[in-house]
């Protein structure tokens, strides 16, 4: 992996015209991820031929084959084989062919807010980009070159299970996201993820077992600042700096979450879904629900319960 300036024709006096932002329709709605293999025989084009575009999702490159130029707002990184990239929710980038030839690589895209459970929910926060992109951990591969060969391997590996579906393809999918994530974690010299106020976090443990063990009732603020016997205001600063999101936004996460688990283990119907979790209004179950799964409690479970699994994944040739 190496870096240069831009290209001369990529720096145009406006380099955002023409950005779209893009939808990624995952694979698999439980999994929120969308991962591909482009394949790519055609000759190179100018950078300036290809469109600036983000979206919500992080998005990990590895190249098997050729040459890779990935140009972000701040930089422009040439990927050879072996080499990987992180690009951080809504950066924007775009690609291009450098050389003739087969080139070939890995776009990983997922939803990493996702695949936080409450045993690691604690360290949400550090991956929210609050305050840096996680675009800033790119230069854990340059310099640890066993780091960057494990997350290629993390990567390609992914593609496969996701490809062949054997038996609990899902565990090993979640596995390997989580062990990326551990990577960049305990790699990060540079402190790109922030340092782990454990204290912080320890002293809400309280207040997230409160959440699950009354996750069909109504849950206050003020019920978890008693709890824990801190002020209104320090509370909701506190678990917004320790989590990465607010104590609502944290309760309504919980509760979609165990709503989407009892879709599809138990015979309930979708009003009692929302009475289990908490929500009887049904305008805000489903208003809910549709801002964590973009679609309805019930489309949810028909797709969820028709397919035996997401859609072949194939090779893209471009």
């Amino acid at each position: 992996m190496t870096t240069a300036d831009p290209p001369a024709e990529g720096q145009s006096p406006h380099p955002l015209e023409g950005v779209h932002e893009e939808e990624v329709v995952y694979q698999n709605p439980l999994l929120f991820l969308k991962i591909w293999e482009i394949a790519s025989s055609i000759p190179p084009r100018p950078l300036n031929a290809w469109h600036w575009h983000y979206h919500k999702e992080v998005e990990f490159l590895a190249v098997k084959e050729g040459s890779l130029g990935v140009q972000t707002k701040h930089d422009y990184e040439v990927l050879g084989p072996g080499d990987v990239m992180v690009l951080g929710s809504s950066q924007l980038h775009r690609t291009h062919k450098l050389q003739e030839g087969e080139l070939r690589y890995v776009v990983f895209q997922l939803d990493l807010a996702r695949h936080f459970d409450p045993s690691t929910m604690l360290y949400l926060h550090s991956f929210s980009e609050l305050t840096q992109p996680l675009g800033k951990l790119n230069y854990i591969w340059r310099e640890h070159a066993e780091v960057r060969q494990e997350a290629y391997r993390l990567i390609l590996s992914i593609l496969e299970e996701s490809q062949v579906q054997h038996r609990g393809y899902e565990l090993a999918i979640s596995s390997s996201i989580k062990r990326l994530m551990l990577l960049l974690m305990r790699h990060d010299s540079r402190g790109v993820l922030g340092e782990p106020e454990e204290s912080e976090q320890a002293r809400l443990r309280p207040a997230l077992d409160y959440v699950d063990k009354h996750l069909g009732e109504k849950i206050t603020v003020e019920d978890v600042c008693g709890l824990l016997n801190l002020s209104y205001h320090y509370f909701i600063k506190l678990f917004k700096k320790s989590m990465g999101l607010s104590f609502v936004d944290y309760v309504n996460y919980r509760r979609i979450k165990t709503a989407e688990r009892l879709l599809l283990t138990r015979d309930l119907s979708i009003m009692d879904v929302g009475l289990e979790v908490g929500i009887p209004n049904m305008a805000q179950f489903y208003k809910l629900f549709k801002r964590h799964n973009h679609c309805s409690p019930k489309a949810f479970k028909q797709r969820m319960r028709s397919e035996s699994g997401p859609a072949a994944i194939g090779v893209n040739l471009l």
